[in-house]
């Protein structure tokens, strides 16, 4: 730049118009190519096709998971069906095979939704799976991968416990006592898990290590400094499981409505949950820490170029990342458990599942927790009432869930490719995605 020229706008005032697309840092002097196609050129097959994959709109993108569900349900029904004439079965089944695929999809889908208790199982599943599908959402929307949400749910699942039997003796009880007692665990399983998300942000930004391995090691570091601490100085005396003593019946979260009474499901922590959605979805879309957040994932040099300080927006993306799954912890203890009790379910992993089912996008976390809460519910009744072996379900819920992510797939497949930068340069220019 020399001195006659003005100086470049702040990508940021202007919406994220960075010389319109066609260079990517200005003061390195990097020429890069245009993303517009050049004149007498037409682009390739696979140009024009990863552009429309990464640039799909938000109605393009429900049409192909719609497509690609059906499509799975096509594929798992002639897999069912195959595979009933497998096995022996009195009477020759549905058209000389054992399974009925009609049945089992029945069974997978519609039946969870029958009766209150498998309502409420559906929704225990699915408002667990809201905070770690966001957690890894935030993760991927900053160009991170955290692998590690299932270490921060389960240090901020037993800092709740702790917590709340610590401040129990001083705590009121009844309503005030919940109304004390239920924000102060969400804010310690907040604040604990968002600090264990911190360390493996610190070392990605300032030792430059790879945040999957660290994320993965600090997994195991967890599960093990949890399960020592509660057998050396924690344990309930009077329980044989590695486990606490009862948290307070005050910070108890309980179903509340009465179709759901004797489930372990709470309406409060479905409204929490459909609250940090919301919230998320806002922050990414509406707040200067969404837009850098977002740019930095999308194009790293475009932030730079932003004046994004890349070090601490790794930082706080990997903390808000790991509270969003410490919050998930503190609802397990209060809803599901009461307690801390050694081996909690791999919501975290699950998570990962979610936020690529939904795009990386916090709006889409509820319908796909929803989807494999509903699943998760289907699969027990399978195997309870038509006696589907629990393998073959799984393969039937791994197909659903493999044909839905496949768009996403190529989308981020596509960014590897001589044409996905490109694209994705001219959306991080333009402000982001428009549906956050």
């Amino acid at each position: 730049m020399t001195e006659d020229e003005p100086p470049a706008r702040d990508a940021r005032a202007d919406g994220g118009d960075a010389g319109d697309g066609d260079r990517t840092d200005v003061e390195a002097g990097e020429d890069v190519e245009r993303t517009d196609v050049d004149a007498g050129e037409m682009p390739s097959w696979s140009e024009s096709a990863a552009s429309r994959i990464v640039t799909a709109s938000a109605k393009e993108r429900v049409f192909i998971s719609v497509a690609a569900f059906v499509a799975s349900v096509l594929v798992g029904s002639v897999l069912v069906y195959v595979s009933g004439f497998l096995v022996d079965c009195p009477g020759g089944g549905f058209l000389g095979s054992c399974y009925n695929p009609f049945l089992v999809y029945y069974y997978l889908f519609v039946d969870p939704f029958i009766g209150g208790f498998n309502v409420a199982l559906v929704m225990k599943e699915s408002v667990l799976l809201l905070f770690t599908g966001l957690s890894v959402a935030v993760a991927f929307r900053a160009g991170l991968f955290n692998i590690g949400s299932q270490g921060q749910l389960v240090l901020g699942a037993l800092a709740t416990a702790l917590a709340l039997i610590f401040v129990a003796p001083y705590a009121p009880g009844g309503v005030l006592g919940s109304l004390v007692l239920v924000p102060f665990a969400l804010f310690v399983g907040a604040a604990v898990g968002g600090l264990y998300g911190a360390i493996p942000g610190a070392l990605k930004a300032y030792a430059d290590a790879n945040e999957v391995i660290t994320t993965i090691m600090l997994n195991f570091v967890a599960t093990n400094l949890v399960f020592f601490l509660i057998s050396a100085y924690f344990q309930d005396p009077e329980s044989g499981s590695v486990q606490t003593v009862a948290i307070p019946e005050a910070a108890r979260l309980r179903p509340i409505v009465p179709f759901f009474e004797g489930a372990q499901f709470s309406v409060v922590a479905l409204a929490l949950g459909l609250g940090l959605v919301g919230g998320t979805f806002y922050v990414l879309a509406n707040t200067a820490f969404g837009f850098d957040l977002r740019t930095s994932g999308l194009q790293a040099a475009a932030a730079d170029y932003a004046g994004v300080d890349s070090n601490k927006l790794v930082v706080s993306s990997m903390t808000l990342s790991g509270a969003l799954a410490g919050v998930g912890g503190a609802v397990y203890v209060m809803m599901v458990m009461a307690r801390y009790r050694t081996g909690i379910p791999s919501l975290g992993f699950d998570g990962i599942t979610v936020s690529i089912l939904a795009g990386n996008n916090p709006l889409g976390v509820a319908p796909a927790a929803l989807l494999f809460g509903v699943m998760k519910a289907g699969s027990l009744s399978i195997d309870f009432s038509l006696g589907v072996p629990k393998q073959l379900v799984g393969v039937l819920r791994g197909l659903v869930i493999l044909f839905v992510a496949m768009p996403e797939f190529f989308r981020m497949l596509a960014r590897y490719t001589p044409y996905g930068p490109d694209v994705d340069r001219a959306v991080a220019t333009d402000g982001g995605d428009d549906d956050g």
